[in-house]
């Protein structure tokens, strides 16, 4: 029931964090937003849960991990129903900010609740299971959100998470045991907090407008500098402030350094891919939401199989092979994608590499998520967790704001080299105009002539496929960097047991000792009684 709880909680922030991927052109539909407000419904709920993840594992250990787990699912749910009500763009980017905050509470909470719960062995494969359940969600989410989409609305997919916190509320209440860490600061670093969204949001602001402004305008990049200037400052001030939420030392532990590099490239190359994919196969493919939600929802098959086995096998090996091997083949293929055509066929050119960026992503996020956890001391596990995820969803915002930057650049530029010598009314220079406004998008050419409406209309259409192959080709690469950068960094454990709870035996050591293996001695009730003589 422990384990069960965990999924489902963590489950509805994993959920809401790729389910909006196919709902943003509903959204757009409804709303009128183009591509940078279509990525500030995506970062603004990215953002909240950077901002606060940190945060939300340290409440965990100092108050109570399930105590905070239920605050957390209670505020998500409140959440969901602002984003589901919200009547215009604004108000929507508001709310996802605030579900983000939420979100923060529940993720690094649910592994920090499963690592206090189980150990050695046991914890490898309830954080396999954990990531197998969560890693779907990630990629179902657009299926479902498809079918709700087209059943009922965009605003769908929000509402429908209150069920599923009320049930998992309830679980956790009844079945998930309390623990703290008695050691755990009791202050909260606001300072920190504050510093870490502003230098955070400031790049990501300047990223999302500088297609449209330029980065000659000084609000892109003065917001650029400032922001890293401010996030440069966070690293300054964690590293000296006592009571700081980034516990900077625990990357003095060589795994758990190389983990959070490789998280940071590799969930870069998958978030950023994985926008743009739903994006593509609707907007310009032409694929229903419920049709490009099922096109990605072989990666979920994969995961389910294979996810815990690779759990399995990187506790009984080591965690270097698979999360060295793993990232290179879910590289490969998303570069298998830069096939794809505008009009693609599904079973040769979209299943073929969806496949086979299963197969890689299965076997790299059960080990990192299981090394994170294991390459610190047990009463550590909370901020591990939040660190690592912290890591992941800084390299979400960062990857849809760069790759929707490079995306946007090569569109334009392919439109314009497209339509270069051609002489167009000046309707078709307006649908051109409000065409470069929505990348991977289609032009309205209804208005046009028919010559120059399909003029038009190949031009945009050349330039989203195009712009499409540059980006999963970025984020394939990514992978394949994450991927060396484990096979070079990681050291396996020398024994299996490192993977277990401080403080057990290790191989070749009695587990009956006088003293404990750091030389501290037992108390009485912890010693063995003396054997009785023959």
């Amino acid at each position: 029931m422990t384990i069960i709880a965990t999924i489902l909680g963590s489950v509805v922030v994993f959920l809401d964090a790729t389910v909006v991927n196919v709902a943003l052109p509903a959204i757009s539909d409804d709303l009128g937003t183009g591509l940078a407000d279509q990525q500030w419904v995506v970062e603004a709920y990215l953002l909240g849960l950077v901002a606060l993840l940190l945060v939300g594992g340290s409440l965990g250990d100092q108050f109570g991990r399930r105590r905070i787990f239920i605050l957390g699912l209670g505020l998500f749910g409140i959440t969901s129903i602002l984003c589901g009500i919200a009547p215009n763009s604004a108000i929507l980017i508001g709310a996802r900010a605030l579900q983000g905050f939420a979100g923060a509470l529940l993720v690094p909470g649910s592994l920090a609740i499963l690592a206090a719960a189980f150990e050695g062995e046991e914890r490898g494969k309830a954080v396999g299971t954990w990531t197998a359940w969560t890693g779907i969600a990630t990629v179902i989410g657009p299926v479902g959100g498809g079918a709700l989409i087209e059943v009922f609305s965009w605003r769908a997919i929000f509402l429908v998470n209150v069920p599923l916190i009320l049930l998992t509320m309830w679980i956790a209440h009844g079945n998930v045991r309390e623990t703290v860490d008695p050691e755990a600061d009791r202050r909260i670093d606001g300072l920190g907090i504050g510093l870490s969204a502003i230098g955070l949001g400031l790049p990501v602001f300047a990223l999302i407008q500088q297609p449209t402004h330029g980065w000659g305008d000084p609000m892109v990049f003065g917001s650029l500098i400032a922001g890293v200037v401010i996030f440069a400052s966070f690293l300054i001030w964690e590293s000296r402030y006592r009571h700081a939420m980034l516990d900077l030392s625990l990357f003095k532990v060589r795994n758990f350094a190389i983990t959070n590099i490789e998280t940071l490239v590799v969930y870069a190359g998958l978030f950023g891919a994985f926008f743009f994919i739903t994006l593509f196969l609707q907007q310009t493919a032409g694929y229903s939401p419920i049709g490009a939600g099922l096109a990605t929802t072989p990666v979920s098959v994969v995961m389910f199989a294979l996810s815990p086995r690779f759990g399995k096998i990187a506790t009984g090996i080591g965690p270097r092979v698979p999360m060295c091997v793993g990232p290179i083949i879910g590289g490969i293929g998303l570069l298998m994608l830069m096939m794809v055509s505008s009009d693609p066929n599904y079973l040769t050119e979209v299943l073929p590499a969806i496949l086979v960026f299963g197969l890689g992503l299965a076997a790299t996020v059960a080990p990192l998520t299981a090394t994170a956890l294991n390459s610190v001391e047990e009463r550590h596990v909370g901020i591990a967790s939040g660190i690592n995820n912290g890591v992941s969803r800084v390299a979400g915002l960062l990857a849809i704001a760069i790759l929707g930057a490079l995306i946007a650049g090569k569109f334009t530029s392919t439109i314009d080299d497209n339509l270069a010598g051609k002489q167009l009314s000046p309707q078709a220079e307006q649908s051109v105009t409000d065409a470069k406004a929505k990348p991977l998008g289609a032009a309205e050419t209804g208005d046009l002539a028919a010559v120059e409406a399909a003029t038009v209309d190949d031009a945009v259409t050349d330039a989203s496929t195009q712009a499409f192959h540059e980006g999963v080709a970025v984020g394939g690469i990514l992978m394949i960097i994450g991927g060396v950068i484990a096979g070079i960094g990681l050291r396996n454990p020398r024994r299996e047991t490192e993977y277990e709870a401080p403080g057990a035996a290790t191989a070749g050591e009695c587990a009956h000792c006088p003293d404990h293996l750091d030389g501290t001695p037992r108390r009485e009730e912890e010693r063995e009684p003396a054997a009785e003589p023959a």
